[in-house]
């Protein structure tokens, strides 16, 4: 089967070694794993820091520019650019027997016109951003979706989704993505919540994250007098500004950004840490939340997307609002019932742990047809 991939994740070519992102990369891999050929168009250069792993089945490579509509100038330089992308899509799906995209994004979304062209190709797409019909979105967002759930226009497609939404065309299917294998399951310690309480921040540290509301809720927290730390799991844009906050606001004893880290090392964080804060503008499937719960790590998260039906609607874990005085009131009363607290980490625990790796890879040979 000669796979395709379009995709507006980089590529990175180092030591002679194709890398991506690494919750990506582990992703694809199992996708390649039941392919002969695998091909990805993307972007090839990336400007920003990155935690990036290789392929472990090297795929062939067709370079694409990015295309950037934030000023006049980018946008004039994306639409001289976009006839050249077009016609490396139009090739790699004429090449292609499975054409896969990865949505939302404007290379996903030339995608999402081209394969109109072939109608009887197998087609996936993975729209890794919130389906929410209900929530506001970008325009090029919104034409994604509907060009994707549009049976007429759009054959031969199945589209894999966060969350059960009412009312989808028969094309959409609900989905999700997984971190550990069922092998990595193991007895984690219950917690004491009599004593220091942790939590952990796992993702970019870029606006969309509100990686600063996070530090600012333990610090209010702090200053309402409990006994409280955060440690930040990511790297972005922000770096520089949050640290600059920690020092100013001098609660570096409570606050520890470390940037990008291993899994290993994320992973052993997870199985002390009692809560995990991310009050993100917004999510597809916040891996990173997944993987929190897989070990009894409490989720605080905001109201969006498919959260509220990964925490249950509050019973696997903490809804918050984006707002840092309703945010710290919500988990203050949520700590005055440890009782509840242990119900809610073994809750989170029992419902992560049937989405593992094993259960992903067998629903992507479905897909694939192996």
């Amino acid at each position: 089967m000669k796979f395709l991939v379009v995709t507006n994740a980089p590529t990175l070519l180092e030591d002679n070694c194709y890398k991506a992102y690494a919750p990506y990369v582990r992703e694809m891999d199992i996708w390649s794993d039941y392919v002969q050929d695998f091909k990805i168009i993307s972007p090839t250069k990336y400007n920003q820091p990155l935690l990036t792993i290789s392929f472990k089945k090297q795929p062939i490579v067709d370079s694409i520019p990015s295309l950037n509509f934030s000023s006049v100038l980018s946008a004039f330089i994306s639409f001289i650019l976009t006839p050249v992308i077009i016609f490396k899509l139009f090739r790699g799906m004429f090449w292609a027997d499975h054409i896969h995209l990865r949505c939302p994004g404007n290379i996903g979304l030339l995608g999402c016109f081209v394969q109109l062209f072939f109608p009887e190709k197998t087609k996936t797409a993975k729209y890794a951003g919130n389906w929410d019909p209900a929530s506001k979105q970008p325009l090029s967002y919104r034409i994604q979706k509907w060009i994707l759930s549009n049976t007429t226009l759009t054959k031969n497609m199945q589209v894999l989704v966060y969350g059960d939404w009412d009312n989808q065309t028969k094309n959409i299917k609900p989905f999700f993505t997984a971190t550990y294998r069922s092998s990595e399951i193991e007895k984690v310690n219950k917690r004491d919540y009599r004593s220091k309480l942790e939590f952990v921040f796992i993702g970019s540290l870029v606006i969309g994250k509100r990686p600063l509301l996070a530090i600012q809720i333990i610090e209010d927290l702090t200053l309402k007098g409990f006994n409280v730390s955060l440690e930040l799991f990511g790297d972005g844009i922000l770096k520089e500004e949050l640290m600059q906050y920690v020092s100013e606001k001098k609660i570096e004893h409570i606050i520890k950004i470390h940037g990008n880290q291993k899994k290993e090392v994320v992973k052993k964080a997870l199985k002390t840490a009692h809560f995990s804060i991310l009050p993100s503008q917004s999510e597809g499937w916040p891996k990173a939340i997944a993987e929190a719960m897989f070990f009894g790590c409490i989720p605080v998260v905001t109201k969006i997307s498919c959260v509220p039906f990964m925490l249950d609607y509050g019973t696997r874990g903490i809804l918050i609002e984006p707002d840092l005085r309703s945010a710290t009131n919500k988990i203050i009363t949520a700590l005055e019932s440890r009782e509840t607290l242990q119900l809610q980490s073994e809750a989170a625990l029992q419902w992560s742990q049937n989405y593992t790796l094993d259960v992903f890879e067998n629903e992507i040979c479905k897909l694939l047809k192996v």
